[in-house]
């Protein structure tokens, strides 16, 4: 871990401790040590979690060595893909990731992006090999602590609706990303029995068409 990079990190932590430490104090003034939270690590930013289909059901028919060739494989893949739009990898847990995106419109083209390169990726492989993905994206203001994680209702949101809503290549988006893309021509929006606590709405992203590049680095 670089040096530069374990002092950012500690920092961010130590200061969020005694923050929270002073909240916990009788007769602490929570509502200034929230705005100071909020100021001191507030930011404003698109989060993905991705989710791969039927993951555990796989590893219980196929073993824990498929387990790791999935996980590889799928890295692999998407990992490039994120940093063509432009997209941070905050973390990895088991066949999950967290990405943050400053703009919704690159999270959503990198969705569809990561979409496309799984299905040339399973064009012709065996079906025990195939790799479906579930994505789900929220935008808004979240607390970024350290280099790895982010805190929120719009993270909350977007983690339900990636890891636990979304079927098999669904693209399941919060009411906050549907109101800043809504108006683009190459996507359709499909509206959602479930809206997940944080997010007024939810739909599915339908893509209408070819979808064009971004902007790098706007």
């Amino acid at each position: 871990m670089p040096y530069i990079y374990r002092i950012r990190t500690h920092a961010s932590l130590d200061r969020l401790e005694s923050l929270i430490e002073q909240r916990l104090q009788p007769g602490a003034d929570k509502r200034r040590i929230d705005r100071r939270i909020w100021d001191l690590f507030g930011e404003r930013w698109a989060v993905m979690f991705t989710d791969l289909a039927g993951f555990s059901r796989n590893v219980a028919q196929y073993g824990i060595v498929h387990f790791l060739q999935t996980i590889f494989e799928s890295q692999r893949v998407l990992v490039p893909c994120i940093e063509d739009h432009d997209g941070i990898l905050l973390k990895t847990e088991g066949d999950s990731m967290l990405i943050i995106f400053r703009r919704v419109d690159n999270a959503a083209r990198c969705a569809v992006d990561m979409q496309r390169r799984l299905k040339e990726y399973n064009r012709d492989r065996p079906e025990e090999e195939k790799i479906e993905l579930c994505l789900g994206i929220g935008y808004g203001d979240v607390l970024r602590i350290g280099d790895d994680d982010v805190f929120g209702a719009e993270v909350n949101a977007a983690s339900k609706l990636g890891e636990d809503t979304a079927g098999p290549w669904d693209i399941l988006v919060t009411e906050n990303v549907y109101q800043r893309i809504r108006d683009e021509p190459h996507y359709g929006f499909e509206p959602i029995d479930y809206s997940p606590p944080g997010a007024k709405a939810a739909y599915r992203l339908v893509v209408r068409g070819k979808v064009p590049p971004g902007e790098r680095g706007s």
